[in-house]
């Protein structure tokens, strides 16, 4: 069942979406810029056991991409293409 918070969120945002992950974005910003601390924790401690570790294994997921983007993990770099003779 989803988090009470994400279907009031998307209620209140339902006509002025179109889909766009931009959306979903922005609205994600516009809410995080608004939110405390302790906000934040409250909305967590509200979370089932489910929601709690499918929002965690989303930023574990996220934080290793993009620690991957930065270390150059993945891309393709001239020294380590194959040779084709």
């Amino acid at each position: 069942m989803p988090m009470k918070f994400i279907d009031d969120l998307y209620d209140y945002y339902k006509d002025r979406l179109t889909g766009d992950e931009e959306d979903a974005e922005a609205v994600a910003m516009s809410i995080l810029d608004e939110l405390s601390r302790r906000d934040v924790l409250k909305l967590i401690d509200e979370m089932t056991d489910e929601e709690l570790l499918g929002m965690f294994g989303l930023y574990v997921l996220e934080s290793l991409k993009a620690k991957m983007a930065r270390e150059g993990l993945g891309a393709t770099r001239p020294q380590d293409a194959p040779r084709v003779h």
